[in-house]
């Protein structure tokens, strides 16, 4: 696989996980690098919509993060506003990811998927995508979907080819 190498950033959502214990943040660290691209950065936030929304905007300013990729608060209960906190903030959704999403995720865990609230979108060049909290959901949306996306051989098409730098090449 052609790969040009992806600034990535990720977020985890939650109100109770740390960096000791962050295993769906760790696990999307080590798929994004096993996959030779780069981890820009990494931070954990409480399941606000403004704290999301602040580190998320500061990282869409960031010409160097090109990719944002979110882990927890996509579901229905307590707190969860990870979606409310960044579809505001995306100039093109992209609706197929979350759709593909539910729809290999169903093949896992059934009709359980239709509580995903997992979204993507486009904001200023940076790619961002949603995942629930769970290392198994993390690991489904990288290997399943943004992988194979972020691979510039990708035929019909990739996410690589919307991206600024891939442009000015």
């Amino acid at each position: 696989m052609a790969r040009l190498p992806v600034n990535c950033a990720v977020l985890t959502v939650s109100d109770t996980r740390t960096e000791a214990d962050d295993r769906s943040g760790d696990l999307l660290a080590e798929l994004i690098q096993a996959d030779g691209h780069r981890l820009s950065t990494r931070r954990i936030v409480p399941d606000d919509v403004y704290q999301v929304r602040a580190v998320v905007s500061e990282w869409i300013a960031d010409p160097g993060i090109e990719l944002i990729v979110t882990t927890g608060g996509t579901g229905f209960t307590g707190r969860d506003s990870t979606p409310e906190a960044l579809t505001p903030l995306f100039d093109k959704a992209v609706e197929g990811f979350g759709e593909l999403f539910r729809q290999i995720s169903y093949a896992e865990i059934g009709t359980s998927t239709i509580q995903s609230r997992a979204v993507g979108g486009l904001a200023n060049g940076t790619l961002i995508f949603a995942l629930p909290g769970s290392t198994n959901a993390c690991r489904t949306g990288w290997t399943k979907i943004l992988s194979s996306q972020l691979d510039l051989d990708h035929k019909p098409c990739n996410f690589v080819e919307l991206m600024p730098r891939f442009k000015e090449r």
